[in-house]
Parts: structure tokens; C-alpha cells; sequence
């Protein structure tokens, strides 16, 4: 074993590498990310890594994959597991033959995502194996056993680490890489893979009688213990888990949920030797509603009493908290920490020389009075320019658009989508609203980049996962292919050109597509393109704000008139902005 201070994702990826995995294929999501990332800069890979355009995509390839005898996993984030719960409920049915593990990664708290999502539902509801890891060793060595898991029961797998699992740091014993040997081959077995009614009534009938033995084995495997010091009880699961043993008092019983399904009658056993419970856990009550269903008489705290939230991130503090208030424990080893000073609220903002800013910024100017539906990416930042006002999932700009079209509302409906975004899941609503005759703009905004998820390549990026060139996708020819005849493809920094390729969309009727294309400035910098800078003539500058409103944080007031700080990144926006002329290239004496 070597000891090595990781990023959970990072030890994610080597549990991967150390199950020999065969096949990677993946949706870049936050906090799920890190883990492609890692696989796909391996100098020295064996296995095969994608970034797929979809996780309903990346699921049905490695499932595939599965299916011929290799070891393959798919990662994405929760909201991403909507996407693959077609592909997800049949692959129970189907089952796997090489193992099969669905990196899911929740994210409490909402940190980066548009909900709260608890993806252990989505195990119950397949009737699959969940693995719940409560620390970095643990899911670690969870992904690296999951593939065996799935092997023995063959059937996929989940796995489910949230933030503070991919996102923290720990030392992890590591073991060594291994190389596969396995070679794909698929066994035709029309009764295994093909799903008609006459095939799923059995199939569904020998999921089912998987279930008690899982359950076993669950617990052989260690994944679900405890162990007993007194007669009030914590029952947790997830890094709920962590928290709890770190605050929790020595004469306090303690059961750790890490796998699910759970076995009824064990967890029995261990709640009546108790006279009351605490459930600590993140989000849904998936561990307090199978306590309160073997716990007879003995008293349940969590949740459903109101002693637990159901929303938001456990923590030490709040943990202890949730042990005394319900009189679990009498004292915990926890101290409040030292409160640091209060810090200026600084909300997320675009890069300054962002596209999406200036795209924007000309869509507000022509379209004053209109809707904005918009979409998941960096540009749902849009929301302080006044140009996003609906956001809920991948793909939903253009529908929401084509639907308040439908509606018939007057207002001009223009939507922003970007390129990665349309790719995964736009492409169909496109298709809808140009077929269904509405009425509305289409601003995709190109960067050439998934940059929101950490700059992930995509099919309009010209390079793989793994950097092997690859014909770009022409989204003109897309669009164009789904009916919509009026394209035009428009650099934001040329302000004049696209605000007046707005102006003619507006004067259009039907589905017009505006490409707002323009790499993403941190590709940019990091391909080492020197735009320049720009500065302020201060006796030229009179004061009116107009560059300071169109709100890059390169550009700040000094003493009434504006100036420009290192962060400009040459765009050169503000030039066509600024009403008198006054800035201009920075030249340096």
C-alpha cells in the first residue's frame, strides 16, 4: 500500500485503475468532473476514456461495453442521472455481465446544481446496489469492489459520492494499478437483452429474488455494521457518517448505512437492543424510512420528527447540534469554532472578456422588453444582466421558449443555449419548435468549450477526451438540418455586427438561430493568446458609467471616471461601448 493526499475524485479515478476498469465514459458535471479528468491525462492508459454528448449516451456505452464482458463505468452528476433513468430501470432487468458501476455524484446543498437530488432513490426505485461512501478510503475502495459487486449479482451498480466526498482532500492507502486482459465479446441472449413483455415478466421476477441475498452480502462485505455502547443509538449513512463519529459521546450505539438494499433483519436486531434513535443523513430519508418501518416501539428521530432537515449539508456542528436536541446524547466532543470576521458578499460573475457578456449585453439593448428562458452553463450568470429569466434543466432553453410561443405571449421569446448544452440535449427542441412553427431567437453561444464543468472538450471542440483530433460539428448544419432557415454565425466582440444580426432576427418570423461564437477567454490564456489590454484616457473619460454598466469586473471607478484593471483580457468591448472615445490600447512608456 502507498499513502498518497488526493482529492476524492482523484482517488475515485485510481479505486477505477485498480479494478482494471476497460471502459469510460462520462457527462462532465460538477462535482462528478475530476474523476474523467484524472482517467484521461494517464500517461500510461490501457482503457478507453470519452466524453460522451449525453449521460444517456455515456450510460448505454459502457453498459454495452458491459454486456461484451468488460469492466466499464459512466459518471455524471445527479440531475445527469434523470437523463440516463430510461437506460438505468431496464439495465436491472438486463442486468450486466462485465462490471458495471454509474458514478452518480449528489450535490447537497446545491452548491453548483439546480436541486437537491438524492440519488440513493434511484437505487430503490431499480432495485440495484447503492454504495454510499462516508469517507475518501472509503469511496476509494467502494469503486474499486463495486466492479466485483456487480460481477457477483450481475447487475449495475451505483455509486454515490456527494461534494464533500469529491471535493475534499485525505490521505488514501492506494494499491496497485492493474492491467485487464479481458477481451469483448457479446453472447447472444435475445431473452436477456431484449426487452419485450414476454422477456421482462421474467426477468423482473429474477431481479426480485436478487434481493435478499444482496442484502447478505452487503453485510458480509462490512459496507453495513455497527457496533453497540448504550441504549440511545445513531443510525447514518454517507460523510453524515464522518461527522457523527466525530462528535458523537462514547456511551452512544453507532450504525453505519453504506450500501443499500439494507437487510430488514439485521437492522432490527441492532435498533431493539436501543430505547431511541437519531437518523442522520443527507437529504432524502432513505435511512429513516426503513428504520421506522422494523422499529416497533423504540422511539425515531430524524426527519420526519423535524430533529433533521431535509435539505442542505450536515457538518460537525450541526450534527452535534441534531444529538442533543433530541436527547441522544447529553454532551458531544464538539467545539464551536472561532467565528472568522464577515466577508463582502461576492456572488459568481463572468470572466472578464467572457463572450457571454457581450452576447448579452446586445440581446438586452434589441430585445429590451422580451423573455429570456436560458439554460445550465456558465451563462446562466446572465441572470445580473437581465437576460435569464428561467432556468431548470439541460436542453430546456429552447423548449420553454417554443412553449411560451405557444402560449402566445407578444413578447419577443429569445433564449440562450450553449454549445456543449444544445449538443446534449437541445438539438430536439429545435427540432419541435421549428416543426411546430413558433416563434422565437435561438442565441447558441459558442466558446468551442463545456467550460462551466472545467474547460471538458466537446463535439464542437475539434480535439477528444483524451486530445485526439476529431472533425468539429458544424452547428450550422445542424440547425440547418432541422429546419430552421435562418443561421447566422457572429462573433459578440464585433458589438455592431451582432447587434445588428439581432436586429434582423427580431425583424424575422419563425425559429431564427443566432451562433454567438468566440473561444472561451480562459482557453485563450491558457493556449497563450495575447489580446492585449486596454486602458482609460482619464482626460477623455467623462464619467457616464457606460462601460461600467455593461459590468466586467475588469473596469471600476476611481475618483468618478473609469478605470481598467489587470484583469481585462484584451476583448476590446469596452472600445465600442464608451460614447466619447476614451479608451483605447494600453501602450506602455
Amino acid at each position: 500500500m502507498v499513502v498518497h493526499y488526493l482529492l476524492g475524485n482523484e482517488a475515485i479515478a485510481h479505486g477505477c485503475l485498480e479494478a482494471a476498469v476497460d471502459i469510460v465514459c462520462g457527462y462532465p458535471g460538477t462535482p462528478s468532473s475530476e474523476v474523467i479528468d484524472t482517467l484521461r491525462m494517464d500517461p500510461d492508459r490501457a482503457y478507453k476514456v470519452e466524453w460522451s454528448v449525453n449521460e444517456k449516451v455515456a450510460f448505454e456505452e459502457a453498459l454495452a461495453a458491459s454486456w461484451c464482458g468488460l469492466r466499464a463505468i459512466c459518471t455524471m452528476k445527479h440531475v445527469g442521472l434523470n437523463v440516463a433513468a430510461d437506460p438505468l430501470m431496464v439495465s436491472a432487468y438486463t442486468g450486466a455481465k462485465g462490471g458495471f458501476v454509474i458514478l452518480s455524484a449528489d450535490d447537497p446543498f446545491a452548491h453548483s446544481s439546480q436541486n437537491e437530488q438524492d440519488s440513493r432513490c434511484y437505487s430503490l426505485f431499480a432495485r440495484i446496489p447503492c454504495l454510499d461512501p462516508s469517507t475518501l478510503q472509503e469511496a476509494h475502495d467502494m469503486v474499486r469492489d463495486a466492479f466485483a459487486l456487480s460481477e457477483e449479482f450481475s447487475l449495475p451498480v451505483l455509486f454515490r459520492p456527494t461534494t464533500r466526498i469529491c471535493h475534499s482532500k485525505s490521505d488514501v492507502d492506494m494499491g496497485d494499478v492493474k492491467k485487464s486482459d479481458r477481451a469483448a465479446f457479446f453472447d447472444k441472449d435475445s431473452r436477456q437483452y431484449v426487452v419485450i413483455p414476454a422477456h421482462t415478466r421474467i426477468l423482473h421476477q429474477k431481479l426480485n429474488q436478487k434481493q435478499p441475498i444482496i442484502k447478505k452480502r452487503l453485510i458480509e462485505l462490512g459496507y453495513n455494521r455497527y457496533e453497540i455502547k448504550g441504549k440511545a443509538a445513531v443510525i447514518c449513512g454517507g460523510v453524515g457518517a464522518s461527522y457523527v463519529r466525530e462528535v458523537i459521546g462514547p456511551d452512544v450505539s453507532l450504525a453505519v448505512i453504506g450500501a443499500y438494499p439494507v437487510d430488514e433483519g439485521w437492522l432490527a436486531g441492532f435498533i431493539q437492543k436501543h430505547d431511541k434513535i437519531l437518523v442522520v443523513e443527507e437529504l432524502s430519508p432513505v435511512i429513516e424510512e426503513i428504520v421506522r418501518q422494523v422499529s416497533g416501539c423504540v422511539l425515531v428521530y430524524g426527519k420526519k420528527s423535524g430533529h433533521v432537515p431535509y435539505e442542505g449539508e450536515l457538518s460537525p456542528e450541526r450534527v452535534a447540534h441534531y444529538l442533543t436536541a433530541a436527547g441522544i446524547a447529553t454532551s458531544v466532543r464538539y467545539e464551536e469554532p472561532q467565528k472568522p470576521a464577515a466577508l463582502p458578499n461576492r456572488p459568481p460573475i463572468l470572466c472578464a472578456g467572457c463572450m457571454h457578456r457581450t452576447a448579452m449585453y446586445a440581446m438586452k439593448k434589441v430585445f429590451r422588453d422580451g423573455i429570456f428562458p436560458s439554460d445550465i452553463g456558465c451563462y446562466t450568470l446572465g441572470i445580473q444582466l437581465g437576460t435569464v429569466d428561467t432556468t431548470i434543466c439541460m436542453g430546456a432553453s429552447i423548449t420553454i421558449a417554443s412553449g411560451m410561443s405557444l402560449a402566445g405571449d407578444a413578447r419577443d421569446i429569445v433564449c440562450t443555449i450553449g454549445d456543449s448544452t444544445f449538443l446534449h440535449s437541445g438539438i430536439q427542441g429545435l427540432v419541435n419548435a421549428v416543426y411546430n412553427g413558433a416563434n422565437i431567437t435561438v442565441v447558441i453561444l459558442d466558446n468551442r468549450i463545456t467550460a462551466m464543468t472545467g474547460h471538458q472538450p466537446n463535439p464542437t471542440t475539434g480535439l477528444t477526451a483524451c486530445g485526439v483530433s476529431s472533425p468539429p460539428v458544424s452547428l450550422e448544419a445542424i440547425c440547418r438540418a432541422c429546419g430552421a432557415t435562418f443561421v447566422e454565425t457572429v462573433s459578440p466582440s464585433d458589438l455592431t455586427t451582432f447587434l445588428n444580426v439581432l436586429k434582423k432576427a427580431k425583424a424575422t418570423m419563425g425559429v431564427k438561430v443566432v451562433i454567438a461564437r468566440q473561444p472561451c477567454v480562459i482557453s485563450e490564456k491558457r493556449s497563450k493568446t495575447n489580446r492585449g489590454k486596454y486602458a482609460v484616457r482619464q482626460e477623455s473619460c467623462i464619467g457616464c458609467k457606460a462601460c461600467i454598466k455593461f459590468g466586467c469586473p475588469a473596469i471600476e471607478l476611481r475618483g468618478g471616471l473609469a478605470a481598467i484593471t489587470d484583469l481585462c483580457s484584451g476583448c476590446g468591448v469596452c472600445v465600442q461601448i464608451c460614447p466619447v472615445g476614451a479608451i483605447g490600447r494600453e501602450v506602455k512608456e
